[in-house]
């Protein structure tokens, strides 16, 4: 009884503090927003869209966008072909986080 009791707490200790219970870069970039701050649920399907749709690295540069949109304007308009490639995965995400989240 005793070891079971511990196991469940180290279960539960393990998972309170798992890093998918931290809000992501997205989320975080959304929530700091003028109009994400008002709508937390929304900002966290978004991050939810974004960790099945992009990297890491791509969060983290899409996230940028939030506070400065003109960057994503940059990227779209750039001839670098990781930027065409961003902002190509960025057009699907934003497909889907609009499908998904509504």
């Amino acid at each position: 009884m005793l070891r079971t009791t511990l196991v469940a707490l180290t279960l539960t200790s393990s998972l309170m503090s798992a890093p998918a219970l931290q809000a992501g870069t997205i989320e975080n970039a959304c929530r700091s927003s003028s109009r994400g701050a008002s709508q937390p649920a929304l900002c966290h399907c978004i991050q939810q869209v974004a960790e099945t749709s992009l990297t890491r690295s791509e969060q983290r540069a899409v996230s940028k966008f939030f506070a400065e949109p003109h960057l994503a304007q940059e990227v779209r308009q750039s001839d670098k072909r990781s930027d065409t490639q961003l902002w190509q995965r960025y057009i699907q995400f934003g497909s889907e986080a609009e499908r998904v989240c509504g």
